[in-house]
């Protein structure tokens, strides 16, 4: 499991280190320079050629106190390097300002007030041509807005030519403007080819804007070994691969030792959604899956099914009667479904059973006049799946608070969002997007971001959303808590969408999956 970290837990585990006395903030100041510059070499082995020049843009605290370390260590290395402070060198905190004496020793520091403005023409901000942008202005502990001169590298016409000019950027911990713990702009940001980030990722590298502005990330070590445990109700963890001994099946096992999901389906000629996920429930290893139809809909979805069960379910009356069978384990409830008031009374008897239940789509939709009626009933072992708009309906309030303009760091996050939706709802909420967080009512919280080496754009396809709730259903049939099975969930459907990549349909989804769990086994 790899913690996330939010700027007051890299600051704390820092902190930690150098009062524990294994390290000081100098050493942790070089060590990250260097890492910077090795990373740098390894993403570009053209650039360990010299003679190179560098612009090395230094911000007023520690981050570009790392910048003054890494124009020391490109020097050393034989470039040109220009270095430029935006602050003044008597307020740099001590370690910073002890790198920038030692740069001073080799070269002139250009120095830009803090509260100077960007150039009126953008042509001014552009340097002699220069082969790597170093921005050590802003790290995790930007609080307010980045504006002043340096902003003008975000310009498009600045950009253009130092694409141009084929000039690299490298970002130290964030690129500047980019709040740590949401991935939100505070202002203006700098993108950057390349970020890297010290100890561990921050949340902000995997939020919102932050994988597009980051360009690629690479994390060096700096030495802080021994990481102090974070509290479950405060850490975030990035999503990784399950162990495949979560999903295997052994000799001796019956397909009632893995559940049998009910997934409800919509009226006759909206019945699809349900069959996907009555498709991806059985493919992720439910023993048993059945669809359960209204009688309008049962030729069309006979027609369709062979290994997944079919049975008539009119109504409330209908779920309640099939509910009688104690073996019916998982419920799974929303593609397709209609949003009228037939839905809400499916709702409430699905949760009054209080089994595992999935609530996507139009289950959640159904409510969004009234959501507190929906909360009443909800219970731990539910997992409500919104995405963007169905989140804003069921949680205005949340889903306001998060579109708001980012006005200071850290940011309200999706993840404070998911949290805080969760608490009200008292049951996981898995909150999706190419960022997507899941969360706990007891703060435990995880982000699957489909982004860099894991961007998976083909999800963007009708009925992606159904299966991965059927996903879901079947991961709680087979027992998996509902934070774990929504983890899990999310992180087979994006390598399912990336296995099979460009083409791909919803259909396809399901079928990736036994290739996706067969090389969990693989070293």
């Amino acid at each position: 499991m790899t913690e996330l970290l939010t700027a007051a837990r890299m600051r704390a585990i820092e902190q930690a280190a150098m009062d524990s006395g294994a390290v000081t903030g100098l050493e942790l100041m070089e060590r990250a320079g260097r890492g910077v510059v090795e990373a740098v070499f390894a993403q570009w082995p053209d650039l360990a050629a010299a003679p190179r020049r560098a612009l090395v843009l230094c911000g007023p605290g520690n981050n570009g106190g790392d910048g003054f370390v890494i124009a020391r260590l490109l020097y050393g290395w034989g470039w040109a390097v220009e270095v430029c402070l935006y602050g003044d060198p008597e307020k740099l905190p001590p370690d910073a300002r002890a790198n920038h004496d030692r740069w001073c020793a080799l070269g002139p520091v250009t120095v830009h007030a803090i509260d100077s403005a960007p150039p009126q023409d953008d042509s001014l901000a552009v340097p002699e041509r220069v082969d790597l942008l170093v921005d050590a202005l802003f790290g995790t502990g930007l609080g307010r807005p980045f504006t002043g001169p340096f902003t003008v590298f975000a310009a498009p016409a600045v950009r253009a030519q130092l694409r141009a000019d084929a000039t690299r950027a490298v970002a130290v911990d964030l690129p500047s403007g980019l709040c740590s713990d949401s991935g939100r702009i505070l202002g203006t940001a700098l993108p950057a080819d390349l970020t890297v980030t010290f100890h561990a990722c921050k949340c902000g590298h995997w939020l919102g804007d932050g994988p597009a502005l980051c360009g690629k990330t690479v994390v060096a070590g700096i030495g802080l070994d021994r990481t102090p445990p974070a509290r479950a109700e405060d850490g975030v963890h990035a999503v990784g691969a399950p162990a495949a001994r979560a999903l295997a099946k052994g000799a001796e096992d019956h397909k009632y030792g893995h559940g049998h999901a009910l997934v409800l389906s919509g009226p006759m000629g909206r019945s699809g959604a349900a069959r996907l996920a009555a498709r991806g429930a059985l493919r992720v290893g439910a023993g048993l899956v059945t669809v359960g139809a209204p009688g309008a809909a049962m030729m069309e979805c006979a027609t369709q099914l062979t290994a997944i069960m079919l049975r008539r379910c009119d109504g409330a009356e209908g779920l309640a009667a099939a509910l009688e069978d104690a073996r019916l384990t998982t419920l799974c409830l929303g593609p397709g479904l209609g949003i009228g008031a037939e839905t809400r009374a499916l709702v409430a008897t699905a949760l009054a059973a209080g089994r595992a239940t999935v609530l996507d789509a139009d289950a959640l939709s159904a409510f969004a006049e009234a959501p507190d009626a929906l909360f009443r009933d909800l219970h731990p072992h539910t997992v409500l799946t919104p995405h963007g708009g169905e989140f804003a309906r069921l949680f205005p309030d949340i889903a306001e608070k998060l579109a708001a303009p980012a006005t200071r760091g850290p940011a309200y996050s999706k993840v404070d969002a998911t949290r805080a939706a969760a608490a009200r709802a008292g049951c996981t909420v898995h909150y999706k997007g190419p960022d997507t967080v899941i969360a706990s009512p007891d703060g435990r919280c995880a982000i699957n971001a489909a982004a860099y080496a894991r961007a998976a754009p083909w999800l963007a396809t009708a009925g992606s959303g159904d299966v991965l709730a059927g996903m879901i259903t079947g991961l709680l049939a087979r027992g998996l808590p509902p934070q774990e099975a929504a983890e899990t969930g999310a992180w087979l459907h994006v390598e399912a969408a990336r296995a099979f990549g460009p083409g791909l349909i919803a259909e396809d989804l399901p079928e990736m999956l036994p290739q996706v769990i067969r090389a969990l086994d693989t070293p």
